[in-house]
């Protein structure tokens, strides 16, 4: 592979270089075979997986940068839950359990869908949240309603 800094690419030949195309192979290449930041791409290869649909989200979703980062990092599960603590960055000190509940490893998966302290409350808001939004875009493409504002 040729690495040329912008001032080379004065003396590159355009045949020396990789098209978009093969960069951008090889750049998803090299993140799908990291151990922990490879999860993201190794989920989405799966057959069961529609690529495009669980992906549309990140074209459309209008997202700060920083927020699709942290929705990201959750998806890669590298948020620091006592399990990452614990089995990532080699704290063998520290107690895996979920701080909630007590009985669980705190895990994203656990945190997410699974703790019987947040199900009653957090699940039902987020759950709730959801119906709200799917509510107001059925509205207003039935035109039921006016006003489109947020009804969050």
């Amino acid at each position: 592979m040729i690495r040329c800094t912008p001032l080379d690419l004065v003396h590159a030949h355009a045949n020396e270089l990789p098209t978009d195309e093969e960069y951008n192979n090889k750049v998803k290449r090299q993140w799908s075979q990291k151990a922990l930041h490879g999860r993201h791409p190794y989920d989405l290869s799966q057959q069961y997986v529609d690529m495009e649909a669980s992906n549309k989200w990140l074209a459309n979703a209008d997202l700060f940068a920083e927020t699709e980062g942290f929705l990201t990092s959750i998806r890669d599960q590298v948020i620091l839950t006592k399990n990452y603590k614990k089995y990532i960055l080699k704290q063998p000190d520290t107690d895996d359990l979920c701080r909630r509940s007590g009985k669980e490893l705190e895990t994203i998966q656990h945190i997410t869908a699974a703790c019987e302290q947040l199900a009653p409350t957090e699940y039902v808001k987020r759950h709730d949240g959801l119906a709200k939004i799917i509510h107001q875009k059925l509205a207003e493409v039935a035109e039921l309603i006016d006003d489109k504002k947020s009804i969050l």
